[in-house]
């Protein structure tokens, strides 16, 4: 299959090696032409995981995004939310009907890049899809070397609009069979495992991350306080999703530390023991604020406001992170209110995202 991988960060090299190693046509666009160069010089890209190292060949890496889309039947975006409506600009002249565009996660960027493309005169017929977490826990380790330290076995995929739910996972599990429907978008989006995991270790590991050089949130900043946070705020997604009619499995995320249920399996003592999360983390600037919490939390926050289920976990830590950051979160660029659908009917909001605009 004729694969476009758009982005340069972490998932991106390892979406692009993997699919390429699994015997798919896979181009890799990175907006950084010079950031790019060493993967064109070299023609691929060197893939790190439990059975070794070996070089990889790319079918293409380009600084063209239209030469990227081209023909691409399966177009993966494993990039952070806040970069999706600056994509969907840019690739919004290249798209051609039957296209599926797979965002892993999407943080409901399904939605708001379908409509940033039609904005931008596209009418094209694509059907979006997006799910709960990257495909991978990986990491680069070099300008062209990354590794990946577990795949995911399981991935929940919602489809905007879902009237294309069928055709859309048809086209992404050939490339990745781990998926499966959950529903629509905001199924999809309810699915997304950063704005619940993320924000609890950063509001409660700001002290260590500001004082330390390098600390791993997931290893010493892992403790029964803040799981216990991160269990109620996963209670409190789940109890959003169960008023909108959303059915189980809903992965709650205990099933990331206790058993090997979750997404990963059984993927936290593996993500420990591989160092590579021991890192410098900037509470203001790095993707687990702007992405996680000022888009996918204050998206939860808001589908809660939407149905009535109190969650205040979920506008605790927005508060407490709103406080460093000096600015109110609750009518973030992601919420139901800022979108316009926070005025609809629960069946108004299924019915659109079902049918499309």
């Amino acid at each position: 299959m004729k694969i476009a991988i758009l982005g340069g960060g972490h998932g991106a090299y390892a979406a692009a090696a993997d699919l390429s190693e699994a015997g798919h046509e896979v181009r890799l666009w990175r907006r950084d032409a010079a950031a790019l160069a060493p993967v064109v010089q070299a023609g691929s890209i060197t893939l790190k995981d439990a059975d070794g190292s070996r070089d990889v060949k790319l079918a293409l890496a380009t600084a063209d995004i239209g030469t990227a889309l081209r023909e691409a039947e399966l177009i993966v975006i494993p990039t952070p939310a806040i970069a999706q409506e600056d994509i969907a600009r840019a690739m919004a002249p290249h798209l051609v009907d039957g296209q599926v565009v797979f965002l892993p996660p999407g943080t409901f960027g399904s939605y708001v890049m379908a409509r940033r493309v039609a904005g931008a005169g596209s009418r094209a017929d694509v059907a979006w899809a997006e799910t709960g977490t990257l495909p991978y826990l990986a990491r680069k380790h070099g300008e062209r070397e990354v590794n990946v330290t577990i795949r995911a076995i399981r991935l929940p995929t919602g489809v905007y609009p879902a009237r294309k739910e069928a055709q859309a996972i048809e086209v992404i599990r050939r490339a990745y069979p781990a998926v499966h429907g959950c529903g629509d978008a905001l199924s999809g989006a309810l699915m997304n495992a950063g704005p619940v995991i993320h924000p609890p270790l950063m509001v409660m590991n700001a002290a260590p991350l500001q004082h330390f050089e390098r600390w791993d949130i997931h290893n010493e900043g892992t403790q029964r306080a803040v799981r216990d946070v991160t269990d109620r705020l996963d209670q409190e997604r789940i109890a959003v999703r169960e008023a909108l009619g959303q059915g189980a499995p809903h992965y709650p995320l205990a099933d990331h530390y206790n058993n090997d249920q979750w997404m990963y399996g059984d993927a936290h003592k593996q993500l420990v023991k591989s160092g590579d999360w021991r890192e410098n983390i900037d509470l203001h600037t790095h993707r687990y604020i702007t992405e996680d919490t000022e888009l996918g939390l204050a998206f939860l926050a808001s589908t809660a406001r939407f149905v009535g289920v109190d969650a205040p976990i979920a506008h605790g830590l927005l508060a407490i992170v709103g406080g460093f950051l000096g600015r109110d979160l609750r009518q973030g660029p992601r919420t139901l209110e800022t979108l316009g659908l926070a005025g609809l009917s629960a069946a108004q909001l299924k019915k659109k995202l079902h049918d499309g605009e």
